[in-house]
């Protein structure tokens, strides 16, 4: 359902009515007069009454200004998890290369309360609101405040209106008007009330001049009597009285036909954001998957180019390496010839000196020493002649790699310059993807009767709706019991507040907002002699 709202004045706790003139209210004559829109009924469940994207927005800023203002009071480590869902609303998606240290020193995101609670510097603070702002990627504006908004709802202080009142002793209480019903709290203690009225248990709300009498549904319970301060204040806790009860039957009934019509607009609006979002999100993909294809091919041709140069040069000196092979080959060859020449002068001469030998011992002499120096040549030169023909053909062995060589050389070249033509042409080829009740006053005096309809259906409803919650909000306790146990150490005991210490009893002993809100109905008698 739509969340009824008002123009508030910024100090006072009355609102600008409809159907009157605002100069006919009691504002200040000072100029300018500065004047708060603000939701006065608040959703039990936001998910499920704030149905238009602006509604949902405008409260989002409210709630979020009551903690940061500690109207609401906010557990420290519930105040870092809603910070973060404040910061993916305002930024975006977190993207370490722009959302860099220091990005938050100017934002307000935690109460001050919690600050000076803890030895942190502001660099600590963000750190462990970024670690959970990069867990909510992928959520858009309105996904991130619904989130804070479903965990600021079941703040003990959320949506509830204080009034100081007074029993029949003249003690002195508050009265606090919510949602879910009445609540009586010690004026020390605004968490844990120490009676509550659930709306379907009250029978009859009304008053007479100052007094205010609530009567419950079970007629075995004490009716409870209180005084207020001013008529006027009386006046207004009624109106809300009326108006919360209203919405809390409401809730429990079938929407109403234009109800219905508006959430069907809003389920159609929000199906087709999200198709937009996913539209958006796959365009993006396939851009990104884009870009690294182009990346790589770049990379992939860059190596390319640096291949086919390293091939080049290999090619290079394998050219110079056969042109120098071949001609030692050649060289080589024609020593080899020479060599066998001259073994065959050697031996030609071998055959003269032996046929012209001289008859003499001493030429004899000679000519066997002559002999044998020419023979002993001889064979040097035969040898010679054997190892240079050898590496003439080591040579020739050699020129025939080296040119092997040359040939798979060009043959990498080749293939190196068809790839990177097909590369180029793919890089070049790539795209980027583009039944309100009535209530009459009498002589100041006035009285409103809730209709007696199926209290015990909607006692039931809600029992179903305490265990839904329940079971909802484990994991969300087991995050945020992980960050309290990881900044306690760092906690300055002296500098908790009245609110800290009640919270930590109230969390010690397993009660929340939703397990308090109905009190042995005895506790009320003692309360109204007390």
């Amino acid at each position: 359902h739509p969340t009824a709202a008002f123009w508030r004045l910024p100090c006072w706790d009355a609102g600008l009515q409809g159907d009157c003139n605002v100069l006919d209210h009691d504002v200040p004559t000072e100029e300018p007069v500065t004047f708060h829109f603000l939701a006065k009924f608040y959703p039990e469940n936001a998910e499920e009454e704030l149905v238009q994207e602006i509604t949902q927005h405008l409260f989002f800023l409210q709630v979020k200004k009551q903690i940061l203002d500690e109207k609401i009071y906010c557990p420290p480590e519930a105040s870092v998890l809603l910070a973060s869902y404040a910061v993916q609303a305002k930024y975006g998606d977190y993207d370490p290369n722009v959302h860099k240290r220091g990005f938050l020193a100017q934002e307000e995101l935690l109460p001050k309360r919690v600050i000076n609670l803890y030895q942190m510097t502001p660099e600590m603070w963000e750190e462990r609101i970024t670690a959970w702002y990069a867990e909510h990627r992928g959520r858009a504006r309105d996904e991130a405040e619904m989130e804070y908004l479903k965990i600021a709802q079941d703040l003990e202080m959320y949506g509830v209106n204080y009034f100081a009142i007074r029993n029949k002793k003249g003690t002195e209480l508050l009265l606090g008007v919510d949602a879910l019903g009445l609540h009586i709290y010690d004026p020390d203690n605004r968490l844990t009330p120490k009676i509550s009225f659930p709306w379907n248990e009250i029978r009859n709300i009304s008053y007479s001049d100052k007094e205010f009498t609530i009567k419950p549904l079970d007629k075995k319970i004490d009716v409870f009597k209180f005084n207020s301060s001013k008529l006027r204040v009386n006046k207004l806790i009624l109106q809300l009285c009326i108006g919360n009860h209203d919405l809390f039957m409401r809730r429990r009934k079938a929407d109403s036909l234009e109800v219905q019509q508006m959430k069907a607009q809003a389920r159609e609006e929000k199906a087709r954001k999200q198709m937009e979002r996913q539209r958006l999100a796959r365009e993006k993909k396939m851009r990104e998957e884009a870009e690294r294809t182009r990346d790589e091919l770049e990379r992939r041709l860059m190596q390319l180019k640096e291949e086919a140069t390293m091939a080049n040069e290999a090619l290079m000196r394998s050219e110079e390496t056969a042109d120098l092979l071949a001609e030692k080959a050649q060289i080589t060859e024609e020593e080899a010839k020479l060599l066998a020449q001259k073994a065959a002068e050697a031996e030609q001469e071998m055959q003269r000196i032996k046929a012209t030998a001289i008859r003499t011992e001493e030429e004899k002499r000679l000519m066997e020493q002559k002999v044998l120096e020419a023979e002993m040549l001889a064979l040097k030169m035969a040898e010679e002649s054997e190892r240079r023909a050898k590496e003439a053909d080591q040579l020739k062995q050699d020129l025939q790699e080296a040119r092997e060589s040359e040939r798979r050389a060009k043959q990498k070249l080749l293939e190196i310059t068809s790839k990177s033509s097909y590369t180029s042409m793919n890089s070049s080829t790539t795209a980027l993807p583009t039944d309100l009740p009535s209530f009459n006053l009498i002589n100041e005096s006035l009285s409103f009767d809730f209709k007696d309809t199926d209290m015990k259906r909607l006692s039931m409803e809600i029992e179903k709706e305490k265990v839904e919650y329940m079971e909802k909000s484990k994991h969300l306790q087991e995050q945020l019991n992980e960050l309290k146990t990881e900044i306690e150490a760092l906690k300055l005991k002296e500098r908790e507040t009245a609110l800290d210490i009640l919270h930590n009893e109230n969390a010690s002993r397993g009660n929340s907002k939703h397990n308090t809100i109905k009190k042995p109905k005895a506790s009320s008698s003692l309360l109204i002699c007390s």
